[in-house]
């Protein structure tokens, strides 16, 4: 009888007056424990336990307290509450050392700092330097995002989480994986290094080779060695930047962009694209390629603009200083060009020239259509002239006011001069014997070609004409005025990949989205010796 009267007055005093057991700051209390049990150099506590440790109040079901290591055990809903930061963590079994205040939490682990919460099954919690590292798989939730990783650090006093290994970040517009991620609690923003592929709601693709910024609220990335790209477009730079609420993206360095509907891609050192408006800006030894089913038109300038729309008459590219064009049938120069896309019909404006197999074309302004794929047509305006070369070095020249060249298959068929025409015709027996040179000024004059060479030429209106004979030609006599002929500043296609060598988007490392979700275990040793052995039998 007399030992339950003590045993009942010694349950009685630990229900009703907390126990202070521990001297000093940094020793855990026992503030309060239905019962107390002491063997082994532990005392054991049970039924609503609390304790304290600084300003950390300490709660389970049980708890096994060491008093001379200074650490306790902790069993069943354990919950460790800071008084001074808003950071409660909970488990179902934790280990709390009193002098390294580290709390070491496992099973079904709950972080909670303001808006942010972690679960993990394994988290160790330095409450010296607020950081806190999980191992074995964690995902953090806030108002915005979903994150999961397999490892990952959280430091609470500066709201920054690093992420690494199978890093997934799930918000409503978009999926996210890499490897490795910074994270921001408070702006939630998200820092990545490496191989990083996004995946929009819409279905758009947005990767980076080298890692990237995404600010989670705003819609706001950089990407580093990026692409973005949907159905309708590509965008990629080394540096790339997109407000997803503006859409707006800008490149630097190595810029590309990439306009699938319309078969055309922009390069230079930066670029900036309106994807609401499809307009795009390329400056910086700027290069078009507008892809043919049978070749491509190149064209490089130092500013390229183009813009596409659901209306032809708006759809159009402009090039500014330094124009040159290269395609397989053609090649050209001046100091600005507008391409119309909805006709496609060509400008060339400021001392313009075009090279046509062996014709060298020039006006003050030059237009050209293009058709099936070929040049099809060519206007020229106010001092046209066309020059070509012949096998023996004498040069066949027309010129006058308005000129309209005619091609069949992208070749020079026919040319029709109208106004003040002139022309000098070189008559050769076979191709290397000078008859002598025809000169003929004829108000109106068409031209006939084959591979090339002048065939035919019939003057319209009246024609004035001569004929010298070789040993009565003057030097003077061979060239019209204004001749001059521009060989030397016909362009060539070596000379375009020296001003500009196209980057496009490399497929360093296969997407993470490829990456299966189940992992199939390989088959141990034994399990191949056995399959083989069934085999044999």
């Amino acid at each position: 009888m007399r030992q339950l009267i003590l045993l009942f007055a010694f349950y009685f005093c630990l229900t009703s007056y907390p126990l202070a057991f521990g001297q000093g700051d940094n020793l855990l209390e026992i503030q309060q424990a239905e019962l107390l049990q002491g063997a082994s150099g532990f005392e054991r506590l049970l039924l609503n336990v609390r304790m304290k440790h600084q300003n950390s109040l300490i709660y389970c079901d049980s708890a096994h307290f060491y008093r001379e290591e200074n650490m306790a055990k902790l069993f069943g809903n354990v919950r460790i509450v800071d008084t001074k930061d808003p950071i409660v963590t909970t488990s179902r079994y934790a280990e709390y050392d009193g002098n390294t205040r580290m709390a070491k939490l496992r099973n079904n682990v709950i972080l909670k700092n303001d808006g942010t919460t972690l679960y993990t099954e394994f988290l160790d919690y330095d409450r010296t330097t607020g950081i806190a590292n999980y191992f074995n798989n964690g995902k953090v939730v806030d108002s915005t995002n979903v994150l999961t990783s397999r490892l990952g650090t959280y430091e609470t006093s500066i709201e920054k989480i690093t992420f690494t290994e199978d890093v997934v970040l799930v918000n409503p517009d978009y999926t996210l994986k890499t490897n490795f991620m910074i994270y921001r609690t408070v702006p939630k923003t998200a820092e990545t290094v490496g191989l990083t592929n996004i995946v929009s709601k819409e279905g758009d693709l947005l990767n980076a080779q080298k890692g990237s910024f995404y600010d989670t609220e705003n819609k706001i990335f950089r990407f580093f060695e990026g692409d973005v790209e949907n159905e309708r477009s590509r965008v990629y730079g080394d540096i790339l930047y997109y407000d997803e609420k503006l859409q707006y993206y800008e490149g630097r360095n190595n810029v590309a962009v990439l306009n699938k509907e319309r078969n055309v891609e922009v390069f230079g050192d930066e670029g900036k694209y309106w994807e609401d408006r499809k307009y795009s800006i390329v400056t910086g030894n700027a290069m078009v390629q507008r892809y043919f089913e049978r070749d491509t038109l190149y064209v490089i300038a130092d500013t390229l603009i183009s813009q596409d729309s659901e209306l032809a008459e708006e759809r159009f590219m402009n090039a500014f200083r330094n124009v040159q064009m290269i395609k397989e049938d053609f090649k050209g120069k001046s100091d600005s060009l507008s391409y119309n896309f909805a006709d496609s019909t060509v400008h060339l404006y400021r001392d313009p020239i075009l090279w046509n197999e062996k014709s060298q074309i020039t006006a003050d302004s030059i237009h050209f259509l293009i058709a099936n794929e070929d040049i099809d047509r060519v206007f020229l305006r106010k001092n046209a002239f066309n020059i070509t070369k012949d096998t023996i070095g004498n040069f066949n020249q027309i010129k006058g006011r308005k000129m309209t060249g005619y091609f069949l298959e992208g070749k020079i068929n026919r040319f029709h001069i109208e106004g003040n025409g002139e022309s000098l015709y070189f008559d050769l027996i076979g191709d290397s014997t000078l008859r002598g040179m025809n000169k003929i000024l004829c108000s109106s004059i068409m031209m006939f070609f084959e591979d090339g060479n002048i065939q035919k030429i019939n003057w319209l209106v009246k024609p004035e004409g001569s004929f010298l004979p070789p040993h009565m030609l003057k030097e003077e006599d061979r060239l019209l005025e204004g001749f001059v002929w521009r060989e030397e500043e016909k362009p060539s296609l070596e000379e375009f990949f020296i001003w500009r060598t196209p980057k496009r988007k490399e497929n360093k490392g296969n997407s993470l989205f490829d990456k299966p979700e189940v992992i199939i275990p390989l088959p141990s040793d034994d399990e191949i010796q056995k399959a083989l052995d069934e085999k044999k039998n």
